[in-house]
């Protein structure tokens, strides 16, 4: 139990920052595309894109050092 707990813990401590940046990034696009009346799929895919690959160049040495210390 203890194993699953902290697997659980660290793959929800991990998929927070990535889940929280898409979010915010849907929000803002989901208001700007109510206020223009722009409707496009691809105007809310790629600053979500944008914003999810620039986290993971941000946090990613934290997310390999936490997952690395899951290990040991």
């Amino acid at each position: 139990m203890t194993l699953a707990y902290k697997a659980m813990t660290l793959a929800f401590s991990m998929a927070a920052p990535l889940l929280l940046t898409t979010l915010a990034v849907g929000l803002v696009v989901s208001i700007f595309q109510a206020a223009t009346q722009i409707n496009g799929m691809t105007l809310s895919f790629i600053p979500k894109l944008l914003a999810v690959g620039i986290v993971l160049v941000l946090l990613g040495p934290w997310l390999i050092g936490e997952w690395g210390r899951s290990l040991v």
